[in-house]
């Protein structure tokens, strides 16, 4: 199985990454970056890819251009933390590009290389539910994750007559760089939960808002 995965370079991205490689598939580790631990991997680096700019995105992608890829997961993300009382249209702007915006171009981009039996997974946030919302802050980050929970949803009705299966996934409070390594789970173990979450993924249960548990969650 050809996988991608957007990302790679640390975190849930990097173990999801040294997982797929050590059940023996072939996968493309995409990131800005290369990290010593991706470069180790055994997968196949395409680094330079900046998913928050969509001037470079597609030349950055032609390196897949002849790749038949089976599951494309768009993991890579940033996050801020903007209050009310605070004036932060740039990392506002910023987490759209990269959480919301993002995964949609990477997924247009690549589009003829998804074969009928293939699968999209996003990896998303229950932060941007808005019924699970009890604590409020974090304007950018909530709001681009609801903006691609929005957009997976749409990407799986318009690729499910294709037979591409389009999943978005929550990985929990993950123990990694972006929170500051805190956490209730550390990177492999939620890393292996999405993977089951993704292999389980079908056309018939695309498109649902899924925690890696395996709970449905709230829009």
């Amino acid at each position: 199985m050809n996988v991608v995965i957007t990302g790679a370079n640390r975190g849930i991205g990097l173990a999801m990454t040294q997982q797929f490689v050590a059940a023996g598939h072939r996968v493309y580790g995409l990131c800005r970056n290369v990290s010593d631990a991706l470069a180790d991997s055994g997968a196949t680096v395409i680094d330079g890819v900046d998913v928050g700019n969509p001037d470079t995105l597609p030349g950055s992608l032609s390196a897949l251009k002849d790749v038949s890829i089976d599951l494309l997961i768009n993991n890579a993300g940033v996050l801020a933390n903007e209050r009310i009382d605070e004036w932060q249209p740039n990392t506002i702007d910023y987490q759209f590009r990269v959480n919301a915006m993002g995964p949609l171009l990477v997924t247009q981009c690549l589009l003829e290389n998804l074969q009928a039996g293939a699968k999209v997974a996003l990896i998303t946030s229950r932060m941007g539910s808005m019924a699970d919302n009890g604590s409020g802050g974090y304007y950018g980050y909530r709001m681009s994750k609801a903006a691609l929970n929005a957009a997976g949803v749409s990407m799986a009705r318009d690729l499910a007559p294709r037979g591409v299966a389009v999943g978005l996934f929550h990985p929990g409070f993950v123990q990694t760089d972006m929170v500051g390594g805190q956490g209730d789970v550390d990177a492999a173990t939620a890393a292996s939960r999405l993977i089951a979450r993704i292999e389980a993924l079908s056309v018939e249960t695309a498109g649902k808002f899924i925690h890696a548990n395996g709970d449905e969650l709230p829009w």
